[in-house]
């Protein structure tokens, strides 16, 4: 008989909002692992010794800005990151998903929220790594899933997990057409509560990455 273990999740909480801070990390150490940070270095630091599995990331640091921290924290693992932001225009949120964060809140918010939230963004670490490990390859584009590297014109591709997800995907299905709620259940779980928009916001992205005409469908 094989025993399985599971392990609680570890969640860093990033925000020099003391009140916010300790209030999210008393209600999430019923069911998780947390550690806590106030600003941008301290909070790297605790990333490589802690190791978490979500951060939940204020968008404004007093030392560094959410879009730096989100991108330096997913070029190390395939953390998953929630930015927290007081601001609601459009341009605002699109520049939160184009960092490469996984979900979004907008201040104020409700403990209920954050639980449903979080819960929805850690059944996705099952969709983190894809299963197959052969490399695929189109034209110059090669696409490593057991390196979770991409190569373009023998260039290195600097891609977000989640950037690399999708081209792995569509890469995976090649020819095949799928609509955004087609491919936010198939990426991002059946679970996910935020914006169907940001699959357009990471396919552009990955467009401009890979140079490719984005007036081109």
């Amino acid at each position: 008989m094989t025993t399985v273990l599971h392990t609680t999740p570890k969640i860093l909480i990033v925000d020099d909002d003391f009140g916010v801070r300790n209030l999210v990390y008393r209600f999430l150490s019923r069911n998780y692992q947390i550690e806590s940070a106030a600003d941008g270095k301290t909070a790297l630091s605790l990333f490589e010794q802690f190791n978490p599995a979500l951060v939940i990331l204020d968008w404004n640091l007093p030392d560094v800005n959410g879009y730096s921290l989100c991108q330096e924290m997913q070029s190390r693992t395939n953390v998953l990151v929630m930015i927290l932001t007081s601001r609601t225009d459009e341009a605002d949120k699109i520049k939160i998903l184009a960092a490469g964060a996984d979900d979004f809140m907008t201040k104020p918010f409700s403990l209920a929220e954050v639980e449903v939230r979080v819960e929805a963004l850690l059944r996705r670490i099952r969709y983190i790594n894809p299963s197959p490990t052969q490399r695929i390859v189109f034209k110059q584009l090669v696409i490593n899933p057991e390196g979770r590297e991409v190569t373009l014109n023998d260039k290195p591709l600097a891609l977000t997990a989640l950037e690399f997800n999708i081209l792995h995907f569509l890469a995976s299905h090649a020819g095949q057409a799928w609509s955004r709620p087609q491919l936010i259940q198939k990426i991002w779980g059946c679970d996910y509560v935020g914006d169907g928009r940001v699959v357009d916001v990471h396919i552009g992205q990955l467009r401009k990455k890979m140079e490719i005409d984005a007036s081109v469908p």
